[in-house]
């Protein structure tokens, strides 16, 4: 998110995406994205994401609009590979755009975007956003064929999809847990090893972090559900500073 990473350093990227959620639940501007991002800025927070669907279900066009302008942290815009996103993104130029598949239907990102059958709409779209200097992340489950065609089509940037490694670990699936977990540790060396910055995400709670942040090839973590649901109970400020020290312990 931030450009190039120093080895061994491991950034937080804050997801918040269910800020907006809430507000939208009742209308209004309560509670606001935008002061979310800063509060997450001042907690120690690398980077802010925030994923503009099609739907607009949580963020909005303005909430963009707003981060953009106002927030000093580099901002992470989560989109699909549509025609109406590319025109969003080359208008606010974020930092980086990280691609993901979306379908109307689901509640949440279920899965990694297949760039290995999606690569001739994928390889103009992504020059077109790197022309303008935004950096371009893949959302992709840990593959390595998927990881060798985001490669291809001109990424800089892949961020795993750790959900089905949290499904695993909440289910009490102790083996399933650790050959997921090993997967992403196999996928993350041979992404870094074709040149690729190494991301994960998705799921990630204080229980399930430590092993994900221990991988040294990954140098980012996106986290937005969990943080904003715990900060519920402890404010957000506390939720982040939390995330950041197990992180900070695993990768110690």
């Amino acid at each position: 998110m931030t450009g190039k990473a120093r080895p061994g350093t491991l950034r937080l990227g804050v997801n918040i995406d269910h800020v907006a959620t809430i507000r939208n639940a009742r209308g209004g501007t309560h509670p606001e994205p935008l002061r979310a991002a800063k509060h997450a800025e001042e907690a120690g927070a690398d980077g802010i994401t925030a994923h503009l669907r099609e739907d607009r279900r949580h963020i909005g066009d303005d909430d963009i609009s707003a981060l953009r302008r106002e927030i000093a942290l580099p901002l992470n815009l989560e989109m699909a590979a549509t025609p109406e996103m590319l025109d969003i993104a080359l208008r606010h130029r974020p930092n980086a755009c990280c691609l993901v598949p979306e379908r109307r239907e689901e509640l949440t990102t279920e899965g990694g975007l297949d760039v290995a059958g999606g690569m001739d709409l994928l390889a103009p779209f992504v020059a077109a956003l790197r022309e303008a200097g935004i950096r371009i992340s893949l959302f992709i489950d840990p593959d390595e064929n998927q990881i060798a065609a985001a490669r291809g089509v001109g990424a800089d940037i892949v961020e795993f999809h750790t959900g089905t490694y949290c499904d695993a670990f909440g289910e009490g699936g102790a083996a399933g847990a650790a050959r997921e977990l090993e997967r992403i540790r196999q996928s993350a060396a041979g992404a870094a090893g074709l040149g690729l910055e190494v991301h994960a995400g998705h799921g990630l709670s204080f229980a399930t972090v430590g092993p994900v942040a221990a991988i040294g090839d990954i140098v980012e973590l996106n986290i937005g559900h969990f943080l904003i649901g715990e900060a519920i109970f402890c404010g957000l400020a506390e939720s982040i500073g939390r995330m950041r020290a197990l992180m900070a312990e695993a990768r110690a």
